[in-house]
């Protein structure tokens, strides 16, 4: 397995790094631990007041932020949010897909439209509407980087976990069609599985799991960051969190 342990110093000095979902969780640790590393986070979430604790984190370490209020859902605010960091920097060097919803746990039969087309708009519309809006600006950058947030989920046929399952395993179809058409240039397209975290999320998912049992954001940032690294040069993989390990896809010749 190709060595992703990450290097010391400031390996992301002078880096651009989008995070998607940053206000809390893994997003939020993710955004931490890029800003370590030395690059000027575009932290982008729902909530101002998280990212407004999150930008108080980055600027006690020394490190610097955008803040992007954005609901995902609002794709000309994508869009926008894309010219804004052409016009900003003239390109995009890290992008995290972070941001992600759990949607209903309920048979698939009992799923009401409203609830089926959210969890689809966020996992899956706004991911594609992402890369629709950032991938001209990841081309700019000569070492490109994304990782996109999949789940154990997407290769389970689990009873009732169906729209959450449904839309992740179709975003590392996505994912992996996106790694397949940037092959031979400097964007590397990666997925990771971080599995049982100890998110919101998580406890909502399973309300009586002691939290403390699990690993934590921070943990699964720690192992997000190396995937963002030039140094990096994998694409199309996935990276399992719980095995800590590479997982190949077969790419097109």
């Amino acid at each position: 397995m190709t060595d992703i342990s990450p290097t010391g110093g400031k390996p992301l000095s002078d880096k651009i790094a989008l995070v998607t979902g940053a206000t809390r969780g893994i997003g939020a640790a993710t955004a931490l631990a890029l800003a370590a590393a030395g690059a000027h986070v575009v932290a982008v979430g729902r909530t101002e007041g998280g990212l407004e604790e999150l930008d108080d984190a980055i600027t006690a370490m020394g490190a610097s932020a955008t803040l992007v209020p954005l609901d995902l859902k609002d794709s000309e605010g994508i869009d926008r949010l894309g010219g804004a960091l052409y016009e900003r920097y003239g390109r995009l060097d890290i992008y995290v897909a972070n941001a992600g919803v759990l949607g209903p746990l309920s048979p698939l039969g009992h799923v009401l439209p409203k609830d089926w087309d959210a969890t689809v708009a966020v996992n899956i519309t706004a991911n594609w509407r992402c890369i629709r809006s950032f991938d001209p600006l990841l081309r700019l950058s000569t070492t490109a980087r994304a990782v996109v947030i999949s789940s154990g989920a997407a290769h389970k046929a689990r009873a009732y976990w169906g729209p959450y399952a449904i839309t992740k395993a179709a975003l590392e179809v996505m994912a992996r069609t996106w790694a397949a058409e940037a092959i031979n240039g400097n964007l590397k397209v990666n997925l990771f599985n971080p599995g049982p975290i100890g998110t919101l999320m998580r406890a909502k998912a399973f309300p009586g799991e002691d939290p403390t049992t699990l690993p934590t954001p921070e943990d699964a940032a720690a192992a997000i960051l190396p995937l963002c690294l030039p140094s990096f040069t994998e694409t199309g993989k996935l990276y399992d969190f719980p095995q800590g390990k590479l997982l190949d896809f077969q790419m097109p010749a």
